[in-house]
């Protein structure tokens, strides 16, 4: 009978031992729900965005614009954590020349395999991979970091950009400027790295690109 009763007791306590941690398991879940909360996605407006570029030569410089295909930027508590956005190549215009021959002249030659080899490469591409905010940010002013792989002619070299991200009903805009060399993306046209004697017909290494995004949420 003693045996019996010690049998009895040892199977309550598991059980009641067992039913313990499946209460403090479930609760912990719920636990960790609550902190971390799903991510949302704001898809970019392409038709509300844009990206300026501006090259300079020694002679003067040239600007203009190219456009996004498709993108998105992931916010988690309104605050930005990834992303990505795919510029189309194709799409690079010239603002700074009003003679039609020499912008068509201009474009054609952007387009070649002399600088972005848009019929090979058609696309760009930039994936956030990390973000960090501006201790003591000024209002107006980028407040946040954004580190990504920014990929050209298949050639992917880590950049960051400081950015002004805000999110108010519901649209989400990011905007900020960073400047690219190139010859780092195989892009080697008139860089004088490579080539010598270019004189006046020397093209800077670097050029600048100011991205304005918008999403909705």
């Amino acid at each position: 009978m003693i045996r019996k009763n010690l049998f009895n007791s040892a199977v309550l306590v598991s059980s009641l031992l067992a039913s313990f941690t499946q209460h403090a398991v479930a609760a912990g879940k719920k636990a960790v729900a609550k902190k971390d909360p799903a991510a949302v996605t704001a898809k970019v407006d392409p038709s509300t965005s844009s990206i300026k570029w501006e090259a300079k030569k020694v002679t003067g410089q040239h600007n203009g614009q190219v456009k996004i295909k498709e993108g998105n930027l992931t916010l988690m508590k309104n605050a930005l954590t990834g992303g990505e956005v795919t510029i189309d190549m194709s799409s690079i215009s010239v603002t700074d020349i009003t003679d039609t021959k020499m912008n068509e002249k201009l474009v054609g030659h952007l387009k070649s395999d002399d600088f972005f080899g848009v019929e090979k490469h058609p696309t760009a591409t930039f994936k956030i991979t990390k973000v960090e905010a501006i201790a003591g940010a000024v209002a107006g002013k980028p407040n946040y970091t954004v580190t990504g792989d920014l990929t050209i002619k298949k050639t992917t070299k880590p950049t960051t950009i400081p950015a002004l991200i805000t999110v108010k009903d519901k649209t989400v805009k990011a905007v900020g400027s960073l400047e690219i060399d190139r010859t780092l993306y195989d892009v080697r046209y008139g860089s004088g790295k490579f080539f010598e004697k270019l004189g006046d017909k020397a093209i800077s290494d670097n050029f600048k690109m100011d991205l304005d995004l918008s999403s909705k949420l």
